[in-house]
């Protein structure tokens, strides 16, 4: 082009991309935003679920034999596969971004496959420690079980074990346990071995002192 020199052309080009750069990042990042939330309202419907019938976990050994039973949440298929949806692209461009040379490019193309399988696991996961929860809390209060608490205590529990949940924080973990569910199975990792551990933690919650906390917050 007359009049314009290579130094311009170059800058012109670098305004270009480091604009398109800006652009794709946002995009990316409203679509995290709707990934945690697709996932916070699958969590939340898994749990809702669980409380609404009269049937309960009792104990660490039940969980683990109900897990090994299957996973029975094609009620809630739906959101799960909304939540693989939005989950996708973006552990192709996170992989694509880091440049992630060693990964098998097959891997990613099977992410979708592989994120479904490990999301409908840990809804199954999730739900049956909530039961074990809803348990432990019914029993030492002699109440029927705040839905808010044991989404709560479930989900901390789940991502956490060896910590001990904090009732008077209210906030559900839920982007933590995005980065879980979608990390592990564009991994292909499973969640088992966490999730046995949080049945053990479950069973030995303080759960008379975990309710009376969460009943003095503000």
């Amino acid at each position: 082009m007359f009049g314009v020199t290579s130094e311009q052309r170059s800058a012109r080009l670098r305004a270009r991309a480091t604009s398109a750069g800006r652009a794709a990042g946002t995009t990316t990042q409203k679509a995290g935003a709707a990934l945690v939330e697709a996932v916070g309202e699958l969590a939340e419907a898994a749990v809702d679920r669980v409380l609404l019938t009269e049937e309960r976990v009792t104990s660490a050994a039940e969980g683990r034999r109900r897990l090994a039973g299957g996973s029975d949440s094609e009620e809630l298929s739906d959101k799960v596969q909304r939540v693989v949806m939005l989950a996708t692209p973006i552990v192709r461009i996170v992989a694509r971004g880091a440049r992630l040379t060693r990964l098998p490019w097959a891997m990613i193309a099977s992410s979708s496959v592989s994120i479904g399988l490990t999301v409908r696991t840990g809804v199954r996961e999730l739900q049956v420690l909530a039961s074990l929860v809803a348990h432990r809390l019914e029993q030492a209060t002699g109440a029927p079980s705040d839905p808010a608490l044991v989404k709560k205590v479930a989900i901390d529990l789940y991502l956490d074990p060896k910590r001990a949940p904090d009732p008077t924080d209210s906030r559900l973990r839920l982007v933590r346990l995005t980065r879980k569910w979608v990390l592990l199975g564009a991994f292909g990792r499973k969640t088992s071995t966490r999730a046995g551990k949080a049945l053990d933690a479950a069973e030995k919650l303080d759960a008379k002192e975990l309710a009376a906390r969460w009943g003095q917050r503000p």
